[in-house]
């Protein structure tokens, strides 16, 4: 018996915290993010929504809000029960891959690197994570124990991965972000950086199948709105709104609202 209907873990792009935020537990969440887009949407109360994302959040890598660190904090709160209908998990991008120490986030080193750039040669440099080494099969193995916790404390829910929106266009080489009162920067040197995303939004696909749950493809829902289109669901670097509501190189308030729908659609919340 017990639980919520909704449970939500996940990194930076769940939770989209600001830049200007406070939380007591130290996870800022806001309120444009497309968790509490969902559940307002739906007219889920406090009550009958638990969402423990956190910026910085990572599937195993580093001492902070892991996975399992977020299931556990779920579960004290008694967000996990028979009563438990949904639970939707979004991470990977914070996590370190393979031998390379870099990390996607933040990418100062190689996505903001005007010099050395974010080429393919950035996992050997440890300035971006191993893509090579991000597989179904390792991705699966990593979020696996999270996923038989969940399991074992909501049995009646539906478990699903939820992927990242399209933040550069797949296949080009340029990464683009706006820049408040500069206008649009290039990063002409980021086919490493766009090949890493490529990877993890595979390896999530792939990973869902070998664990037996569900893969909600966000990639295609937001395509064409990329932080080079012309019309980016994807904050810029200091947009106007990223110190208050949202956070930079991260979904805007409209990209969450397309994400909240699809996923209120997709499981009839």
């Amino acid at each position: 018996m017990g639980g919520v209907p909704l449970v939500v873990l996940g990194d930076s792009f769940t939770a989209t915290a600001p830049v200007l935020a406070h939380a007591d537990d130290g996870c800022a969440r806001s309120a444009s993010s497309w968790p509490n887009q969902l559940a307002a949407a739906a007219g889920l109360a406090a009550a009958n929504f638990t969402d423990v994302s956190c910026n910085g959040g990572t599937i195993d890598t580093g001492a902070g809000w892991t996975l399992v660190h977020q299931a556990r904090k779920a579960f004290a709160r008694g967000a996990l029960g028979t009563d438990t209908r949904v639970v939707l998990l979004q991470a990977g991008m914070n996590d370190v891959w393979g031998a390379s120490s870099g990390t996607a986030f933040p990418s100062t080193d190689c996505l903001l690197n005007v010099v050395a750039g974010c080429g393919l040669d950035a996992a050997a440099q440890n300035r971006l994570p191993d893509y090579a080494a991000v597989t179904d099969t390792a991705y699966a193995d990593r979020v696996r124990d999270v996923i038989t916790f969940v399991r074992y404390y909501a049995p009646n829910a539906r478990v699903s991965l939820v992927g990242y929106p399209e933040i550069f266009e797949p296949g080009q080489p340029e990464a683009c972000m706006d820049l408040a009162a500069v206008g649009r920067v290039v990063q002409p040197n980021a086919e490493g950086y766009i090949t890493y995303l490529a990877r993890l939004q595979d390896a999530q696909r792939g990973a869902a199948v070998l664990l037996g749950i569900e893969f909600i493809d966000i990639r295609s829902l937001t395509a064409g709105h990329g932080s080079c289109s012309a019309e980016p669901w994807i904050s810029g670097l200091a947009g106007a709104d990223s110190p208050f509501d949202g956070a930079p190189v991260h979904p805007n308030a409209t990209g969450n609202s397309v994400v909240a729908t699809h996923l209120r659609q997709h499981f009839a919340i």
